[in-house]
């Protein structure tokens, strides 16, 4: 199965950009997934093929009429109605791993990217569009965010990794932030590698990037250390168990 990534940008000729090359481009020459930009400024009706207007109660800048990108997402809709319609937008729910996983799970994606202030809110409420985020950043538009999120898709799906295992040890796979690497020489500027990791000892080396993953996690990423022992000290049943202390 093919993984169709359609995407509703001002600026289709950014894709596929940078995917158009290394491990996506080649799985895009091959056939494992495909892209599909499609224009916004195609639905719109005047000569001058406005897309956005003043924001309503005031204020700097535009915004995307909610008119005009609707028709944008009805065609695609109409193209693809079994592909997930996600909007990249700094108000949208932070994406994750798990999220990403999903999406590649699956067929593929409808992606809206925004430009300007953003869209006017009652395109949300009257189409099924998941509003995601890409990190508490703003961008000039919502293209870059697509990029990294079809990138995250793209290496997951089957054949475009060299290994099937080669996502499965890595930062928020398991909550945690990944384990640091090392490789040759084994002496660089008075460094050396850690004695554990030339031993041999198998036990011992995953023991070792155990515990490193989760003090990194803990002292890098607080945040994510806390839902990691939230969910490590819940029963299967779902109530949390009693911590001693």
């Amino acid at each position: 199965m093919t993984f169709t990534a359609q995407v509703l940008t001002l600026y289709p000729e950014m894709f596929p950009g940078p995917l158009g090359i290394s491990l996506a481009g080649r799985a895009l020459s091959e056939g494992i997934w495909s892209c599909s930009p499609v224009s916004i400024r195609d639905f719109a009706t005047d000569r001058h093929r406005t897309v956005d207007d003043t924001p309503a109660g005031g204020g700097a800048g535009m915004v995307l009429r909610a008119d005009i990108v609707a028709r944008a997402v009805d065609h695609a809709l109409a193209q693809r109605p079994d592909l997930p319609v996600l909007a990249m937008t700094p108000r949208g729910q932070p994406i994750t791993q798990a999220r990403v996983r999903a999406l590649a799970q699956g067929p593929g994606a409808t992606i809206l990217c925004g430009r300007f202030e953003g869209f006017d809110e009652r395109l949300f409420d009257a189409r099924p569009i998941e509003q995601v985020s890409m990190g508490d950043i703003i961008l000039s538009g919502g293209e870059m965010g697509a990029l990294m999120l079809l990138d995250a898709c793209i290496r997951l799906l089957p054949g475009v990794m060299g290994a099937a295992s080669s996502g499965d040890e890595e930062s928020f796979e398991s909550g945690l932030l990944e384990y640091p690497h090392y490789t040759r020489p084994a002496l660089w500027e008075g460094r050396t590698i850690p004695e554990v990791l030339r031993s041999g000892d198998h036990a011992k080396i995953a023991a070792w990037r155990k515990q490193r993953a989760e003090d990194d996690t803990r002292l890098r990423r607080p945040d994510l250390w806390e839902r990691h022992i939230g969910v490590r000290d819940q029963s299967p049943s779902g109530a949390q168990r009693m911590k001693k202390d």
